[in-house]
């Protein structure tokens, strides 16, 4: 696409460095994390200001010209790949702390503001935020709302949904959407739970306030190391049913536990099948308490226990989990990460099935998972210079999706559907489910010009796949094939 006016308009509204155009200038921006799905965006804009944001939604809206939002490019599903013929918003300049609120406990941020630098912010306050993702150094918060990140301690905390309490949102029409607050009362519909996970679908979020905690007063990690997989998955079960919720519990097997120490030098058992990580706070008597809990709950699985409570040994233990997937790069020229979610007490059954997946398509897997909530993260390892070997990768990752939705889970936990995961929403969703997804978008964006083409399949798509579940024979309605 070539709109001269278009690019005049931007350039008027814009700073002349904050419009991109040209081969060279826009290509670091042709991907996200996904990098097996690339696309030379058309132009590239990164305004500074809320003003700015509106004057580039209010151009592209008068042009019909469709608009993919971006934060820092570390999403994993594609969710931020640019089009050929529309505009890219990135908003990592917008990228100020706009107040932090000691009484009230919240910060309010612009959406470039990186994860990590919230509590790098408040921790002088004794305060924290705490969705962690394996990116926190470089993810934004505005990305993280997009795809509702986690992070290793998102079982006690929360997901980026549960830490969010109000946001501000422009959308394509022209409006500005102020969702929730500081304070408790949000009445009417629960618009602000919607916008997490939307993927830039619904609007562009440009102010977002989060509720910060106290640092724990005490911690411990216990380390776990099995001779076999399928007890540590079932560890993970018995440690919940005694009523203890630890602030992080993370799962390893042993190729990624052997790369992690290798790249990180972490202290892990290199012949131990998995490990689990539990890390327990509160006060120091409950932490001593539920610490004596969970260390007889993995003994009686049959693990080796260590305990670590001087502060340097548990950011050490934590630092070969943080570092897992840049760790692959010894097993492997690429990896592809995948991101399902199953119940708990399917963790052994649905690893026996990722093992079997794994023989049967010639490639190995690598593991690592918030085993806590259930949420997999299988690293399917590849070589994109051989032939094929990218799309066996893929169709791997599409197996084990399916397999997810088979033991009653969920394609995806906290990396969001993209482009990546288009197919298998139609394994688990049927055609009155995603006929309300597209009734939601349309109410939003009725014109379909706000990162098309994402996170929800057309009917007409999982029609020609054959795998959408049609709800009681219904036929999809041909209007909706416009989305």
């Amino acid at each position: 696409m070539s709109n001269p006016k278009v690019l005049a308009r931007l350039r008027a509204v814009l700073p002349a460095a904050s419009v991109l155009t040209g081969e060279h200038a826009v290509r670091p921006f042709e991907t996200d994390g996904l990098t097996a799905i690339r696309e030379t965006p058309w132009v590239v804009v990164l305004p500074e200001t809320v003003d700015q944001v509106r004057a580039v939604l209010a151009i592209c809206r008068e042009h019909r010209v469709a608009v993919v939002t971006r934060g820092a490019g570390t999403g994993l599903s594609g969710g931020a790949r640019p089009l050929k013929d529309g505009v890219l918003l990135t908003l990592t300049k917008m990228n100020r702390i706009k107040e932090v609120d000691l009484d009230a406990c919240t910060a309010t941020l612009e959406p470039g503001v990186t994860n990590l630098a919230i509590s790098e912010a408040v921790r002088e306050h004794g305060l924290y935020y705490a969705p962690d993702p394996s990116s926190q150094l470089a993810c934004s918060i505005g990305g993280n709302v997009a795809e509702n990140s986690g992070g290793v301690h998102c079982l006690k905390y929360g997901l980026t949904v549960h830490n969010v309490i109000g946001l501000k949102v422009e959308t394509f029409e022209g409006d500005e959407l102020v969702l929730g607050g500081k304070t408790l009362e949000s009445p009417g519909l629960d618009l602000l739970a919607i916008m997490m996970g939307s993927e830039g679908m619904l609007g562009v979020v440009t102010e977002v306030t989060v509720k910060l905690l106290p640092l724990p007063v005490a911690k411990t990690v216990l380390l776990g190391s099995f001779g076999f997989l399928e007890d540590a998955g079932r560890a993970v079960g018995a440690i919940i049913a005694e009523g203890i919720i630890p602030a992080g519990l993370e799962m390893m097997d042993n190729p990624s536990i052997r790369a992690a120490e290798d790249f990180a030098d972490a202290g892990y058992p290199r012949e131990a099948a998995a490990i689990l990580l539990c890390e327990l706070d509160g006060t120091a008597e409950e932490v001593a308490a539920d610490a004596r809990r969970v260390q007889a709950v993995l003994t009686s699985h049959g693990a080796d226990v260590r305990l670590a409570t001087d502060a340097a040994d548990q950011e050490r233990l934590w630092k070969g989990r943080k570092a897992a997937f840049p760790a692959m790069g010894r097993l492997a020229p690429d990896y592809y990460c995948m991101d399902g979610t199953i119940p708990r007490a399917k963790l052994a059954e649905v690893l026996n099935g990722i093992g079997e997946l794994s023989e049967e398509f010639g490639l190995r897997v690598a593991n690592v998972f918030h085993a806590g909530d259930g949420n997999l993260h299988p690293l399917i390892l590849f070589d994109a210079n051989l032939p094929g070997q990218l799309e066996r990768a893929e169709d791997l990752g599409d197996r084990i999706l399916r397999l997810c939705v088979d033991a009653g889970g969920t394609v995806t936990g906290e990396h969001g559907v993209g482009v990546e995961k288009l197919n298998t929403m139609c394994v688990q969703f049927n055609d009155e489910e995603l006929t309300q997804f597209h009734a939601l978008k349309g109410a939003f964006d009725p014109d379909g010009l706000m990162n098309p083409g994402k996170a929800i399949p057309t009917l007409a798509r999982c029609s020609e796949l054959g795998g959408m579940r049609v709800h009681q024979g219904r036929v999809p309605h041909p209007e909706l094939e416009r989305f």
